[in-house]
């Protein structure tokens, strides 16, 4: 029972609900035997030739850049070296509130100890093909009508489930974000349950 399980989430750094999510697990890990892997996934890419605002669609255009420099250090690095960068470009986005460019994305590379140089992988498409493939893994599982964050992880059973969310704010801490995790798993994985939904009336709340 004490053996740890390796756990995956989807993210988009642009996302804050996601950041909030993926804090929340960083909490898990420190009081459940789980370790968490972070992958790339796109709202770029899922919400490609889908009716969007004005606004919205000028966000996805410049969410290309975070994500591209993600996949480039997974490339280079691996998984640690993404995670350390999430961190250093989440704490930046939804924190701090820096617009997307290179000057945020040098900031975060140089924190996370990496080359800054990678900052350019912003404007590569070539990175592209690869950030699709990453996408899909993630998605393929819950289906195109979420976003992020997606988590797959052992069910009760010990077989694989996939799902979005939690979106919750602001992140629990300590056991509370153990008993989230329990309680999250445990209707994840009970068969035909597919959701379970209320209304947000709080705006993403970072502390």
């Amino acid at each position: 029972m004490n053996d740890r399980v390796s756990v995956d989430m989807w993210f988009d750094p642009i996302c804050p609900w996601a950041w909030l999510t993926s804090r929340w697990l960083l909490e898990v890990e420190r009081v459940r035997p789980v370790d968490v892997r972070f992958n790339v996934m796109s709202l770029s890419v899922l919400n490609e030739g889908r009716e969007l605002s004005d606004d919205y669609r000028e966000l996805m255009r410049n969410g290309w850049g975070p994500v591209r420099v993600c996949v480039a250090v997974q490339q280079r690095h691996g998984a640690d070296a993404v995670r350390a960068l999430y961190t250093a470009l989440g704490t930046r986005i939804h924190l701090g509130k820096e617009p997307l460019g290179s000057e945020l994305y040098v900031a975060a590379l140089t924190e996370a100890g990496l080359d800054p140089a990678l900052a350019e992988a912003a404007g590569d498409t070539d990175l592209d093909t690869p950030l699709r493939a990453s996408h899909e893994a993630g998605m393929r599982p819950v289906g195109t009508d979420v976003g992020t964050p997606v988590i797959h992880a052992p069910g009760p059973d010990g077989r694989q489930v996939a799902f979005f969310g939690p979106v919750v704010t602001p992140a629990p801490r300590g056991e509370a974000a153990g008993r989230l995790w329990d309680g999250v798993l445990l209707v994840a994985g009970t068969p035909g349950f597919f959701e379970l939904k209320r209304s947000r009336d709080l705006d993403p709340i970072f502390d």
